[in-house]
């Protein structure tokens, strides 16, 4: 298995590991986000990425995806790294698939100076929390959050 940045090029083996994420948290965001999203992902003046997992002995399948954002922090000097989506296809869970994405997260994200890499996880999501426990820190907090517009 291969972590690598996407291109351009991997948008049509991208797309269903999103929408299977998607699926996984019961949202549809659409086909206007999904598209803006991509775009960003390739627009090398944004702050956002994404990685894949690229299965080589299987014809370079992509098996996995994670989407990360840099960001400014009022608590810290350097950047912190927000890991937004992460997501492995259902028949390499169990793998390492997810934790080799978090890990290619860790090493941009020193590699870039900042000083945290964070994410957030739906509290029914059990199984992730396993992994998440042994390579992280829980913060202690509670999200809470209102649309605007």
């Amino acid at each position: 298995m291969k972590i690598r940045l996407a291109e351009p090029r991997d948008y049509e083996q991208w797309l269903p590991l999103w929408r299977g994420y998607q699926t996984f948290y019961k949202v549809d965001l659409g086909d206007e986000v999904t598209q803006r999203t991509w775009a960003r992902f390739h627009d090398a003046a944004e702050p956002m990425h994404c990685a894949v997992a690229e299965d080589e002995k299987n014809g370079g399948r992509l098996v996995g995806l994670v989407h990360y954002i840099f960001h400014r922090s009022c608590w810290l000097l350097n950047d912190s790294c927000y890991l937004q989506d992460l997501f492995a296809a259902p028949d390499v869970r169990g793998t390492g698939v997810g934790r080799a994405l978090i890990e290619h997260v860790y090493a941009k994200a020193a590699a870039a100076g900042s000083a945290r890499v964070w994410w957030l996880t739906h509290e029914s999501n059990h199984t992730a929390m396993q992994l998440y426990d042994r390579i992280a820190d829980k913060s202690g907090f509670v999200q809470y959050r209102k649309a605007i517009g």
